[in-house]
């Protein structure tokens, strides 16, 4: 097996454990996305799925929580060698928290084509207003976390054409 293959099999790895956070996220009533930082040494340092309904929080986003965690284990908020992994690609919010918390490396899964910050809407970390470049890797597991995010909300437009009136 080649070092490229080595390392996208590790990025997969990492969105999986990603995707089951969203999943758990899902089920505690929150938009399915999840969130995971890998330091230089390859270990989690942090794992969050989004927050925002059950925090009342409206920048609980799966991301900011991440990054929140590893400044704390890290005990600094530059988080430079560190590998940011979300199942869905970030918002304008989370892009600027990414880009301010030095992160190296975004991994990201499926686009966001209606508020994506990163490339399908806006590019925030290439942009002048970004004080920091990051490398970007996107579509690791696309499908599988396209599809999350699609029946999550499919269940939730069903859930609530069948409720009583």
């Amino acid at each position: 097996m080649s070092k490229r293959d080595e390392t996208y099999d590790r990025h997969c790895r990492w969105m999986q454990r990603a995707l089951e956070l969203a999943t758990l996220a899902g089920q505690a009533g929150e938009v399915p996305v999840g969130a995971i930082v890998v330091d230089a040494r390859n270990q989690m340092i942090a794992e969050a799925g989004n927050g925002r309904e059950c925090g009342h929080d409206p920048t609980a986003h799966a991301e900011v929580l991440a990054l929140r965690q590893a400044g704390a284990a890290l005990g600094h908020w530059n988080l430079n060698g560190c590998t940011l992994y979300v199942t869905l690609e970030p918002c304008v919010m989370c892009a600027g928290a990414i880009a301010l918390s030095r992160v190296s490396l975004l991994v990201y899964g499926t686009d966001d084509v209606k508020a994506g910050a990163i490339r399908s809407v806006l590019n925030v970390p290439d942009s002048a207003a970004s004080n920091h470049r990051l490398a970007v890797l996107n579509g690791v597991l696309a499908p599988q976390c396209r599809e999350q995010l699609q029946q999550w909300f499919k269940q939730r437009r069903a859930a609530s054409n069948t409720s009583p009136d």
